[in-house]
């Protein structure tokens, strides 16, 4: 089933930084000094153990992918795609369930 585009657009940057200067009362300068750290230890922690944990928010973690075959779209000829390692982010339960509804008590 097609799902509806929202017509609110997402937040930029310079919002989120903004937001989040004006709920801790810190400069814009130290809230992105502080994304930019999260940044870091972020890239840090996925190259030495393979993930990454957001407290209450989710995970990143390094997943591999196996050879396939695909297609070229211009020519429909088969190719093959190599394996590689990917990135994924897998949300929390609890923000799963708040932003998308509980299946098992939502009607």
């Amino acid at each position: 089933m097609p799902t509806r585009q929202s017509t609110k657009k997402r937040m930029s940057q310079s919002e989120i930084l903004d937001h989040f200067a004006s709920v801790t009362g810190r400069t814009r300068a130290q809230v992105k000094d502080l994304f930019d750290e999260l940044n870091n230890l972020a890239l840090r922690e996925i190259r030495s153990t393979g993930e990454f944990i957001i407290p209450g928010l989710g995970k990143f973690v390094k997943a591999e992918r196996k050879p396939r075959q695909g297609r070229n779209p211009a020519t429909g000829e088969t190719i093959q795609i190599p394996a590689k390692t990917t990135l994924k982010f897998r949300l929390g339960k609890n923000v799963k369930r708040t932003a998308l509804g509980d299946p098992y008590t939502d009607p």
